[in-house]
């Protein structure tokens, strides 16, 4: 039986005849778990046999997040994390070593913007950021020894909608997996497996959560990337962490996601509490509908925002005088989330002050609440990088970042024009 999206995401994964007839996903606060017998633990530990040993590698509650989300982006399989952050991290190191390149999106996130240019570089992983409009810059950028594209399907807080298809054919040549941050956009609204993506990240803690309760991230395999092209040794050539298991023959198209559980989360330890997972859970469940009230508000909101005099400049790609509505309305035809843009006519000193005179928008360092959020991104979230990595990440000096919540639109509308008119 196919469901839908709105189905899985309250259905799948949960066998109520495993749990005791629970309706509701238990959570398994536990470390560990008894063996049958010394058996059966040499086998779970040597991965001959499925089954629970520590909460660290896997958990019932946590597994039950796995595969809805799984089913819900169109993956074979998924591992959860103990935040986005660590879900990058953890895939990155998974798949990749020592004098490894990544070509990268230039539009990301300012916090994996300086984990991939100042943090893997001590590890010897290198990184060539590109602009994404152009796709062929990610197949100018590779190098012999480039091993993954990364790419943000809609980027925070520059508001590019990526040519997922593009890309992908460009990693299909370069022989490459295709890894898309998919937070902003989610599975409601865009599936980028279906555009070629190998393996997608979210990060949990933003609209799949929905509240700000929560952190969270997880990392879900297509399993459509062939890691015995010969680039990729650790996963044809035996393990020494499994007794010279080769994972590419043993395990096929879930060989990565197997490896970033059995070897990822053992050996970094990035695993989510099963009761975070519980209320990552709790608001997956609404996530279809919420993120159509997102996007409608935010849509609204640009729309007015276009017309302030204060305002310079509004970035949505709803917006029909976006430089991408047309790519947008071809990837997200069900809505652009809920994330908006836009400057000051009066520069930095008055952005800043935006920020700080709202009074149903909070400021504070997050996206994707169901409250509506405000931010001074070059002041805050992308402060420690220089100038002009602020620029090609899409942050200027006037720039205000808000995440539109599912408020009464007047309301927010009228607690922007006091903002407004405090400049």
């Amino acid at each position: 039986m196919s469901l839908k999206l709105a189905t899985n995401a309250l259905h799948a994964g949960h066998d109520v005849k495993k749990t005791q007839g629970t309706r509701a996903v238990p959570i398994y606060q536990s470390t560990s778990y008894v063996f049958d017998d010394s058996e059966q633990a040499a086998n779970l530990f040597a991965l001959t046999e499925a089954g629970y040993i520590y909460t660290r590698l896997n958990n019932p509650t946590n597994d039950v997040l796995e595969q809805r989300l799984a089913a819900l982006e169109g993956g074979v399989a998924a591992v959860a994390t103990a935040s986005g952050t660590a879900a990058i991290a953890t895939t990155l190191m998974t798949l990749l070593k020592s004098g490894d390149h990544i070509v990268a999106s230039n539009s990301l996130y300012g916090g994996t913007y300086n984990m991939l240019s100042n943090t893997l570089p001590r590890f010897g992983i290198t990184t060539t950021f590109v602009d994404p409009d152009e796709v062929n810059n990610f197949a100018k950028a590779v190098q012999p020894n480039t091993r993954a594209f990364f790419a943000e399907s809609l980027g925070n807080p520059k508001l590019d909608v990526i040519d997922l298809k593009g890309i992908s054919d460009n990693a299909k040549t370069a022989k490459v997996p295709f890894i898309v941050d998919n937070t902003i956009a989610t599975p409601a609204l865009l599936n980028p497996i279906k555009y070629g993506a190998n393996i997608v990240i979210h990060s949990l803690t933003k609209y799949i959560t929905g509240n700000g309760t929560t952190l969270g991230g997880i990392i879900i395999d297509a399993g459509t990337f062939d890691y015995s092209n010969g680039n990729y040794p650790e996963f044809t050539e035996p393990s020494p962490s499994y007794h010279g298991l080769k994972y590419h023959d043993a395990l096929g198209p879930i060989a990565f996601i197997a490896r970033v559980r059995v070897e990822g989360l053992r050996d970094l330890g990035s695993a989510p509490s099963p009761l975070n997972s519980f209320q990552v859970i709790q608001g997956l469940e609404t996530l279809e509908v919420r993120m159509q009230k997102h996007s409608q508000n935010a849509l609204e909101l640009a729309n007015w925002l276009v017309s302030r005099e204060e305002v310079s400049w509004v970035n949505y790609p709803g917006l029909n005088s976006s430089k991408y509505n047309e790519i947008a309305n071809k990837y997200l035809p069900n809505g652009k989330s809920g994330i908006v843009t836009f400057g000051l006519k009066k520069g930095f000193e008055a952005a800043k002050k935006v920020a700080e005179s709202t009074k149903i928008f909070a400021l504070l360092a997050n996206i994707g609440d169901t409250k509506s959020l405000i931010i001074h991104p070059s002041s805050t979230t992308h402060s420690q990088l220089n100038e002009e990595e602020q620029s090609s990440t899409g942050v200027s000096s006037d720039l205000v970042r808000i995440s539109v919540g599912i408020e009464n639109i007047d309301d927010l509308k009228e607690d922007l024009d006091q903002a407004l008119k405090a400049v």
